[in-house]
């Protein structure tokens, strides 16, 4: 097997790290800056004795080099500097996705994308049209991040093992994600049992605004263990064929009354990508909560689509 990561910055060096000491995939990393990816790969090679696998590790600046990849992940983009308006932030990231989609049509042709870079579900649209891949093969990441915070916050209050905790956040991923109470759980037990209705709004709340906590947090960058720890189970779940229940940012045609765009729902994941959409009994108040979500993505879109 052979993972190409795109970006070999915190984000897509850490999940290098995860993937070849859990022995699942050999990787390439790729980075525009001359000799970054290339000194990453060394560092990592050199661990092999001391972490105990064989994978293969390497780093380039040349897109020759992730030929043939099975899954090749995209972590590549700007942040947001100073003084830079989102709009600007999108339309360069939008850019930089159309070449690496270029690059991966170029070498590999039947590869899975996975997309990191946000804005996620705008971003994972804009990979889907440019590379004309059936919609099976362009997965956004975002859900599963999104799930495992919500699992945190959820397993702190409680006080009980994060392995006990089941939770689901489907949505953008971004201010109009949707942390969905009525089918997370305890141990089986419906969540909304444990908690009250007001306790269980502030959970989802700082569970929307985590990311920009660690943001504001950390001063300078954003977070990178989770999200390398997000990516790593979706690429594993595909590489192992594992049939997984995942949120997941993914075409939607119909389904849920959404069309034309690119949103997390649950889905499941095996060695084809997506092997189905799952469709869940949304109640009327959910139902319009993704409605509004959508509506978000798909606006932004329209004023990408205007830029040009």
């Amino acid at each position: 097997m052979k993972v190409s990561i795109i970006g070999a910055g915190n984000v897509g060096g850490t999940l290098a790290q995860r993937i070849v000491e859990a022995d699942l995939s050999d990787v390439v990393l790729v980075d525009i800056a001359q000799g970054f990816a290339q000194g990453k790969a060394y560092d990592l090679a050199d661990s092999r004795s001391l972490t105990a696998h064989e994978r293969r590790i390497s780093g380039s600046t040349e897109y020759w080099e992730t030929a043939g990849s099975d899954i090749v992940v995209i972590t590549a983009g700007l942040a947001r500097q100073p003084g830079m308006t989102r709009e600007e932030l999108l339309k360069k990231n939008t850019e930089t996705i159309r070449q690496v989609v270029k690059e991966v049509i170029r070498y590999s042709p039947q590869a899975i994308i996975l997309m990191v870079t946000n804005p996620l579900d705008i971003l994972t649209y804009v990979a889907l049209k440019s590379s004309g891949f059936p919609k099976h093969r362009i997965i956004g990441m975002g859900g599963v991040l999104d799930s495992a915070r919500f699992v945190t916050l959820l397993a702190e209050e409680l006080n009980v093992s994060y392995s006990c905790v089941q939770a689901l956040v489907i949505g953008a991923h971004g201010d109009t994600m949707i942390p969905l109470t009525r089918y997370s759980t305890v141990s089986g037990i419906n969540i909304t049992e444990l908690l009250s209705g007001e306790k269980l709004a502030g959970i989802s709340q700082r569970t929307v605004k985590r990311g920009a906590e660690i943001v504001s947090l950390l001063g300078k960058g954003s977070a990178y263990y989770a999200p390398s720890a997000a990516a790593f189970k979706m690429v594993k779940a595909i590489l192992k064929d594992e049939r997984r229940i995942v949120s997941a940012s993914v075409l939607c045609e119909g389904e849920y009354g959404l069309d034309d765009v690119c949103i997390g729902v649950p889905v499941r994941l095996g060695k084809n990508g997506v092997e189905e959409i799952i469709s869940l009994q949304l109640s009327k108040e959910e139902k319009e909560q993704l409605s509004a979500s959508a509506v978000s993505i798909k606006s932004t879109l329209s004023s990408l689509i205007l830029a040009h």
